[in-house]
């Protein structure tokens, strides 16, 4: 596993009232659901990253009134063939 380290501003965390930890947990979640709404992640991949299970990443995109399930153009186009 590789590990990252950046740099954030205090004002950032202090802004968001949130601690290191927490900034870092929230932080990963939403770069997980952002690449998994692009379609850029899979599900799975996504949920790993943000360090959940896929059910909890589900739910977590619920809550966020994200779609679960992302469906393209090109996957609808490939259903309606077959």
């Amino acid at each position: 596993m590789a590990a990252l380290n950046i740099t954030v501003p205090d004002s950032s965390l202090s802004a968001l009232r949130r601690s290191p930890t927490e900034f870092v947990r929230e932080m990963k979640l939403a770069a997980a659901m952002h690449w998994y709404q692009q379609g850029t992640m899979s599900q799975e991949r996504a949920a790993e990253l943000a360090g959940y299970n896929r059910r909890d990443f589900i739910r977590a995109l619920a809550r966020e009134n994200m779609d679960v399930f992302v469906v393209d153009d090109e996957s609808l186009a490939r259903e309606n063939l077959q």
